[in-house]
């Protein structure tokens, strides 16, 4: 969907009520701490902080034996990038298919392009080059989320709960059909070089710039715990140090920000359905700075005062 014709399809009111419901959680967050004790020991309470914590944030949370019957290692976050290179290669394999042998979308596929954007042609046109440009880029952008949970990441025994696993299995499902949604923004017929303008390139130079930072960031996590060998020798959490962490408690949340952002440039800057991912991403990425930020302000004393949660000098 355009900017110029704004109206609410079954897919954009889905990432509206999901950036609205984060929204509201990261407000209910922070008023959180200025409820009276009583209100903070009880079972809604404990349910709410359980669904939006996971990893280190759920350490200090006092939970009922039976919620932890719904707990998931959080190193199998490894299983969501495994989905979404998957689905995502088989999308952009499909859009080949269909520029350069004419081959359809399946009429499955078609159908739920249709039922999400509410437009009976969807999924009858081939994609156009900027779609096709982020397709790749969402490929390359979970292969390396992958790699590095696999081969980067030290995950310790931190847990998070079935609703998040699940919820995180569906994502990236929904977010490669968000990303055929929003095709039709380029400038019209003819080769890529002809439709390709500044915003794309900049949309490609912020991508790049943006997942260099998030891979740097994770190997400086990974480091904590791991020594000069590079064997894992804790799994404790340390004060992480260097590169955007002296500016903030999780740079990691700032570059996928960016990374989204990034994705709207590449289409053009147009897309009104991916402006409302890019919405969501943002309150999701606040809520889980802002948890990690108070997990470390309140296990270390000598936390730098001046880190921001995840956006430098800003939030």
């Amino acid at each position: 969907m355009t900017w110029s014709s704004v109206s609410l399809s079954l897919l954009d009111s889905f990432w509206l009520f999901l950036a609205l419901c984060f929204l509201v959680a990261f407000f209910a967050h922070k008023a959180s701490a200025h409820l009276p004790r009583g209100y903070r020991k009880s079972s809604l309470f404990t349910l709410f902080q359980d669904l939006i914590r996971y990893g280190k944030t759920k350490q200090k949370l006092h939970r009922a034996e039976w919620l932890r019957v719904f707990d998931v290692p959080k190193r199998w976050f490894w299983h969501f990038y495994a989905i979404s290179v998957g689905w995502n290669v088989f999308l952009l394999l499909s859009s080949f298919a269909f520029i350069y042998q004419l081959q359809s979308y399946p009429p499955w596929l078609t159908g739920m392009l249709e039922i999400l954007t509410g437009v009976p042609t969807a999924g009858g046109q081939a994609p156009q080059p900027s779609t096709v440009l982020v397709q790749l880029l969402l490929c390359v952008h979970s292969l390396r989320r992958l790699l590095e949970c696999l081969f980067v990441s030290v995950f310790s025994d931190g847990a998070m709960h079935l609703v998040q696993y699940l919820f995180g299995l569906g994502y990236y499902i929904v977010l490669g059909l968000t990303a055929l949604c929003s095709d039709g923004m380029a400038k019209g017929p003819g080769s890529f070089r002809s439709q390709l303008d500044w915003i794309h390139l900049a949309g490609c130079v912020l991508f790049v710039m943006a997942s260099l930072l998030q891979h740097r960031s994770m190997v400086l996590l990974a480091r904590l715990r791991k020594g000069k060998s590079g064997r894992v020798e804790t799994l404790a959490h340390t004060v992480p140090e260097g590169g955007w962490f002296e500016l903030v408690s999780c740079p990691h949340y700032f570059a996928e920000l960016l990374i989204y952002i990034s994705l709207g440039f590449v289409l053009g800057g147009l897309s009104f359905t991916w402006w409302l991912v890019v919405l969501y991403v943002f309150f999701n990425q606040a809520l889980a700075g802002q948890l990690c930020h108070d997990f470390y302000i309140s296990k270390y004393e000598s936390y730098p005062k001046h880190r921001r949660a995840f956006i430098p000098f800003v939030l």
